[in-house]
């Protein structure tokens, strides 16, 4: 019984990771996804009238910054743990 639950969710996971990963383009969020963690950062919006989609503009001056647009840099990024990241070995392995 364990074994077909298994086998079950392994097949489930990549084809909820690849849906996942097409309603997200459409609502403009970029997914990454591995054994440690899922993680979700806004993409700048291609209709927007500030940025065109390029994300931000340059401002002038003697040390010009680029200004993100709000499109996309005030919306929060979220990421979800999913399996602890092993330790790293505080001595040299050889």
């Amino acid at each position: 019984m364990r074994a077909r639950t298994a086998l079950l969710v392994a097949a489930a996971v990549p084809v909820t990771v690849f849906a996942a990963a097409a309603v997200l383009k459409a609502n403009r969020w970029r997914l990454y996804a591995d054994r440690h963690r899922i993680h979700l950062t806004p993409v700048a919006r291609r209709s927007c009238p500030d940025c065109r989609g390029a994300g931000g503009w340059w401002t002038g001056g003697p040390f010009p910054e680029m200004e993100a647009c709000g499109c996309w840099s005030e919306r929060r990024e979220l990421r979800i743990r999913l399996l602890p990241v092993p330790a790293w070995p505080d001595e040299e392995p050889f």
